[in-house]
């Protein structure tokens, strides 16, 4: 177990022991500073990522003996008591990402007599089989004869040329939702079945899959246009399937990476590779060939007692977490001349794009500007790493660099026409996409959302911009979307914690007053859900249970959240504020960092999540340098 530092008491001696606190952790932060100027944590999810790469890697005839070893040691590693895997620390054990673990370790060599193997054979059972496994997994057991492809909904890859005007074209979806079913829509049209070496009949319970929703429901009308594709594929016109998998192939090809992957995301990269692969490009075509490589720059290997480890990053997040690291350490009262500021200024303007993506389809006449998510992501910037990487320039002596007024203005053109902010597009919130048979896994529309609206908010005011007629319409949404609670939903990161440390900090950067009454119901919600130990949590199933908002194990990332809410509210003061400080300061690492195994990042609501491990660090460094800075000024 991790040694902690003594837990001080919230009363004299708290501030000289909270600005120690921050001196470790501004330490911690700078040593992991790259050379080149930016920061990068690791991006935890969960096994799929190891499985599906297996599964990939054995569908091409490209497995490698020790590469295989090394994930199967990973994914062993995971397995809950019960058998199952989890999508995050600490959750109950998933159904279909148990199924991929467990074919994935078959491929290992693992026998389905094992204990560990016939444990999770069992939970696949007692929770309804194959049978009940979302769309995505039935798809990777159709590509080894596994699930009949016959029996899986249809993903024309007509869509492709629908207009962007006309319903369930593919910019109706969120950017990773139709580079996803893109190449999807290959793979389902051409149906192919490779060999896994081994069925997996075990996995089964014989029982029907779950019945179509009725008639008189929306979905269920869905469901019946999804029969009628199915069956417009038994007597496609071959011309027109050839030119739809023709220009599907092409708009795969137009959007692959420098860095050899679609999106800089796990999803529609492995299924462009195969995709690509199955209408006739070999593996050692360019395309093909950077795809491949450019997966070993996602992995991390780590050598543990057992032997080494491999797994994988469903994406990578250097832009994001070198702004919040910029934005902390200024926080923390570095000067805009410091030497790791300039350097990642530095590097955060080279990676401005200017060149359009998808994302102009809806808004043509916008000029392009802003930034992404990873180091190389060309064709989808977004609008939240935009608006982060804006307040952190804005410490440093970039401020006024002409990619900060590119930036800005581009954030204005992408504002939805409801006054929010989308995280990648305008105006994608056609909910009927969403009820389609194949969408059963994860948000497939990219509506505007509180986390996002209120960055945005907050960059612009930072830039001026106040009184503009943008940023007042973005107060308005935000002020309409606070929860009856008097919360905020949490699109991106976990769940009303994090909305409502968006928003506040938001809101009073706007001129909100900190007495408006949108403020104090947002603080009153904050205290009522302060943990005993002075933090705050939130478990990823309030997704799902509305009871569990803002309940959960203290961690330090959405403690830091809380505090900031407080702070930007004029409550830093306050006893709440100050247990809150006690708990930070009392649970650091001698080196300036804390242990958060709990996962506060999220990607899909209610399906999948992430472990951003900067997080621990860059948000409590902010937390303590907004309250120290504050503290230290009225004590003047």
């Amino acid at each position: 177990m991790t040694r902690v530092l003594e837990r001080p008491a919230a009363g004299d001696g708290l501030i000289e022991q909270a600005r120690a606190g921050l001196d470790r952790a501004t330490t911690h932060l700078l040593g992991l500073q790259d050379p080149a100027g930016w920061w990068k944590g690791e991006l935890e999810t969960n096994v799929t990522m190891e499985a599906e790469d297996l599964l990939l890697r054995r569908f091409l005839g490209i497995s490698d003996e020790q590469l295989t070893a090394q994930t199967a040691r990973w994914i062993r590693s995971r397995q809950l008591d019960d058998g199952a895997w989890a999508t995050y620390h600490g959750g109950p054990g998933d159904l279909s990402t148990t199924i991929e673990a467990y074919a994935a370790l078959r491929l290992a060599g693992d026998p389905a007599d094992a204990p560990h193997m016939a444990a999770a054979a069992a939970f696949v059972r007692e929770h309804g089989g194959v049978e009940h496994s979302r769309v995505f997994t039935r798809i990777w057991l159709a590509l080894f004869g596994e699930w009949p492809w016959r029996l899986l909904p249809a993903i024309p890859p007509e869509l492709v040329l629908l207009p962007a005007w006309m319903p369930f074209n593919v910019y109706d979806f969120g950017c990773w939702a139709r580079q996803t079913i893109v190449p999807l829509s290959i793979v389902r049209a051409t149906r192919p079945v490779r060999s896994l070496g081994f069925s997996l009949p075990e996995l089964r319970t014989g029982r029907r899959p779950p019945p179509p929703p009725p008639l008189t429901r929306r979905a269920g009308w869905l469901h019946q246009l999804d029969r009628a594709a199915r069956g417009y594929e038994r007597v496609a016109g071959r011309s027109l399937r050839r030119h739809a998998l023709r220009r599907a192939a092409e708009w795969i090809v137009a959007r692959q990476e420098a860095d050899g992957s679609w999106g800089g995301i796990q999803p529609p990269w492995v299924y462009s590779l195969m995709a690509l692969h199955l209408l006739g490009y070999p593996l050692t075509h360019p395309v093909l060939r950077a795809g491949l490589e450019g997966l070993e720059r996602f992995t991390v290997r780590e050598q543990t007692p057992g032997g080494t480890v491999r797994r994988l990053e469903a994406c990578q997040s250097p832009v994001w977490d070198t702004a919040l690291a910029v934005t902390a350490l200024a926080d923390a009262g570095r000067p805009a001349d410091d030497p790791a500021l300039v350097r990642a200024g530095d590097w955060l303007v080279e990676e401005e794009i200017t060149t359009s993506g998808d994302w102009a389809v809806r808004r043509r006449n916008v000029p392009p500007g802003g930034w992404a998510f990873e180091f190389d992501n060309d064709g989808y910037p977004d609008t939240d790493d935009t608006a982060e990487v804006i307040l952190a320039l804005r410490r440093t002596p970039l401020r006024h660099h002409p990619s900060v007024h590119r930036a800005t203005r581009w954030l204005v053109g992408m504002q939805s026409r409801d006054g929010g902010w989308g995280a990648f597009d305008a105006d994608n919130d056609r909910a009927l996409v969403a009820e389609l048979p194949f969408c059963d896994f994860g948000e497939v529309t990219d509506p505007p959302s509180a986390d996002v609206t209120a960055h945005i908010v907050e960059a612009l005011c930072a830039q001026g911009l106040t009184g503009f007629a943008a940023t007042r319409r973005g107060v308005r949404w935000l002020i309409r979307a606070q929860e009856p609670d008097g919360s905020w939903f949490g699109r991106w990161g976990a769940n009303h914690v994090y909305g409502t440390g968006c928003v506040v900090p938001a809101l009073t950067a706007a001129g909100i007053r900190p007495q408006h009454r949108a403020v104090r119901r947002a603080v009153d919600w904050l205290l009522r859900h302060q943990n005993g130990d002075g933090g705050w949590g939130e478990d990823m199933r309030s997704y799902r249970d509305a009871a569990l908002r803002g309940r959960g194990a203290s961690t330090a990332s959405q403690t830091a959240w809380a505090l900031l809410a407080l702070h930007a509210a004029g409550e830093h003061h306050s006893p709440a504020a100050r247990r809150a400080l006690a708990w930070l300061v009392g649970t650091q690492r001698p080196d300036g960092t804390w242990d958060e195994p709990q996962y506060t990042g999220t990607g899909f609501p209610g399906d999948f999540y992430i472990n951003y491990h900067l997080y621990r660090l860059v948000f409590p460094i902010s937390a303590l340098g907004r309250i120290l800075r504050d503290t230290a000024q009225e004590d003047r």
